[in-house]
């Protein structure tokens, strides 16, 4: 499954990468992260791994990020693998008069039979997702407004 979001934020692009690029920051708009560890000794850079923990509702869930490019402030692509996903996010950062157009190219791979019937009947739930996690760091970067305590 295939699909592209995007969204302006109003922040140059620099700016709109120093908030993007610190992981301290996912807290403020990744609804559900509970924690992060850095797996690698050269954090944020290219093959560079952390795994997330995340809680939405009773489930659990635990990922590894690992960056596949990164050629900042232009794009940085990343994969995400969880029991029975494989994701592949190619993020693209344009500037435009003083504010960030960020577009989110975003591949899922499914393995295991109760992945691949979620995907095939709920695929409009991951985009929705997808989109959410934008318009956070959006309110977060412009407004300071933080999805950590909801």
């Amino acid at each position: 499954m295939k699909y592209t979001t995007e969204i302006v934020v109003d922040l140059p692009r620099d700016e709109f990468i120093q908030k993007l690029d610190d992981p301290d920051n996912m807290k403020h708009w990744q609804r559900g992260l509970v924690g992060y560890e850095q797996l690698s000794k050269n954090p944020g850079q290219e093959g560079a791994q952390m795994a997330l923990s995340f809680k939405m509702g009773n489930r659990k869930m635990d990922m590894i990020e690992t960056i596949i490019k990164r050629n900042l402030p232009e794009e940085m692509h990343t994969t995400y693998d969880t029991k029975g996903v494989h994701n592949i996010q190619k993020n693209y950062f344009k500037e435009e008069d003083g504010k960030t157009r960020w577009i989110s190219e975003s591949e899922f791979q499914f393995s295991g039979f109760g992945m691949k019937v979620m995907g095939l009947l709920m695929p409009g739930a991951f985009k929705k997702q997808s989109k959410k996690y934008m318009e956070d760091f959006k309110a977060f970067a412009e407004n300071g407004t933080s999805v950590e305590h909801l």
